[in-house]
């Protein structure tokens, strides 16, 4: 992982390795959405429709947990390399008051 700050924000470039998790779980997730969608086209029933939106919502959860833990350890290295403290907790508050915007 590379990062650096790009207007005030702490911009993060991945390796390969580190996308591909993120990566798998995004297209489960569209696989999940590709489920219930033709679980919709089909009538199913209401509550096993219900499930799989609950199921897809936790995936997405998950996800953005992912992303926020990369983001977080890349505002601690960078907190410590150049003795910012208060910009990264600044940066990591940014992060999570948007995520919990998601919730």
């Amino acid at each position: 992982m590379d990062y650096q700050y790009v207007d005030g924000r702490l911009q993060i470039r991945r390796t390969e390795e580190e996308k591909k998790p993120i990566l798998q779980r995004l297209k489960r997730i569209e696989g999940q959405v590709r489920g219930l969608q033709a679980m919709v086209q089909e009538d199913r029933y209401c509550l096993d429709e219900v499930q799989q939106m609950n199921a897809i919502t936790a995936a997405v959860r998950e996800a953005v947990l992912q992303l926020i833990s990369t983001h977080l350890d890349a505002s601690v290295a960078y907190a410590v390399r150049a003795e910012d403290h208060d910009g990264a907790v600044e940066e990591m508050i940014r992060v999570l008051r948007a995520a919990l915007r998601q919730t």
